[in-house]
């Protein structure tokens, strides 16, 4: 699996961003990690070096999730809970991680009904592929929220996808978190298979994600990585079980979600991938949508707090992939988006769209090493999963 190419999946495909400005008001405030400038850097960027310009790409709006799209996932008093701003503990509303702010409701309602209406996009069949870079809070629960996230957008448009025929669809997680509340919503529905990669639980939150939390038939995947893991690393466990899980399940419909934070310069986390290992992981992910899924891809964003150095450029990059014309890693900023950054943030923008890695990786065809932690990790998630879904997990 060498990802050091620039070349894009030979497919014709359309890519729809559904985008507002309105995203940035998920802003839990100027401390909080989580700060929508990241988001707003992004969609700078891609538009500076002509992602969002590129044939076949569209920039659209959308109508906020209404109660019907958020009881899909949500309880109605958690809903009103929200709606009302009140700090509820028990909620996880007005916690350190997700403290309460105006507008709560609504900017959270924007965030998921950019993700369904992406969704509806892809499943309708008027994109091919379609994006909510602003979305991906993964860890919201049915009656709480959690790890800063409200309501929790992919999981609302998976349930949407099954209300509307779906039987089969998988979800791929890479953000450096267990995507715990997807997992949660769909745990015992054998009709979506969960995979999430992420640092390993005993070093991280949300302390959830061991191999052996296994779901329904198998259809929750976990691989719980050593902090320290790196892109040859990371990609290596990538390839040893996504691939194969997907092309048994032959998915419907793709649901990917990109967070950001596996990045060695993350503030809130322990592995070390760089911009290059990222960008590499979402040339397989696209690969894949297209070998395993007829093409549909939804793809979202998610976790990533080094918000200047990081997240921009890699979900440009993530955006430059779904639009078939990936960005040649070299490639120097544009410099009015470093006066931007400059501007905005104080900060100095990163020069090039690349960490100079090379991410050549050894494949887990070349067999399994029992003296490496990674690869102990990878076995222990392909014997919890794999003969459940008729594959051999030493193969």
């Amino acid at each position: 699996m060498d990802e050091r190419s620039g070349a894009g999946v030979s497919h014709d495909t359309s890519l729809r961003v559904f985008w507002d400005e309105r995203l940035t008001s998920y802003d839990f405030g100027p401390e909080h990690p989580m700060n929508p400038i990241r988001v707003e850097l992004t969609m700078a960027l891609a538009r500076d070096l002509g992602v969002l310009d590129a044939p076949g790409v569209t920039v659209e709006g959308f109508a906020p999730a209404g109660d019907d799209l958020l009881r899909l996932v949500h309880d109605p008093d958690y809903i009103e809970a929200v709606r009302a701003e009140r700090i509820d503990p028990a909620r996880g509303l007005g916690l350190t991680d997700n403290p309460v702010f105006p507008g709560m409701h609504d900017a959270s309602a924007l965030v998921a009904g950019a993700t369904v209406a992406a969704a509806r996009a892809v499943w309708e069949g008027t994109a091919t592929h379609a994006a909510n870079i602003a979305g991906g809070l993964h860890h919201a629960m049915r009656g709480a929220a959690s790890g800063f996230c409200v309501y929790n957008d992919p999981a609302i448009a998976i349930a949407w996808l099954l209300e509307q025929g779906a039987t089969k669809v998988a979800y791929v997680d890479v953000d450096v978190h267990h995507g715990d509340g997807v997992q949660a919503a769909f745990y015992d529905d054998p009709r979506v298979l969960t995979i999430s990669l992420h640092e390993s639980p005993r070093t991280l939150f949300p302390g959830t994600g061991l191999p052996q939390d296994t779901g329904a038939r198998g259809t929750a995947v976990n691989v719980a990585l050593p902090a320290g893991t790196d892109d040859r690393l990371w990609l290596r466990a990538f390839d040893a079980v996504v691939p194969p899980l997907l092309r048994e399940f032959a998915p419907q419909i793709l649901v990917t979600q990109q967070g950001c934070d596996s990045h060695d310069l993350d503030p809130l986390a322990h592995l070390r991938l760089s911009v290059d290992g990222q960008r590499a992981a979402y040339h397989a992910l696209h690969r894949l949508a297209h070998e395993t899924a007829g093409g549909r891809w939804v793809l979202v964003g998610g976790g990533g707090y080094a918000l200047v150095q990081v997240v921009p450029r890699t979900w440009t990059h993530l955006l430059a992939e779904a639009a078939g014309r990936p960005i040649d890693p070299a490639t120097i900023t544009p410099p009015t988006w470093q006066n931007y950054v400059r501007d905005r943030t104080g900060a100095r923008a990163p020069e090039r769209m690349t960490d100079g890695e090379d991410v050549e990786v050894r494949t887990w065809a070349s067999g399994y090493d029992p003296g490496h932690p990674v690869d102990r990790a990878v076995m222990a998630t392909r014997k919890a999963v794999f003969p459940e879904h008729g594959l051999d997990p030493l193969e």
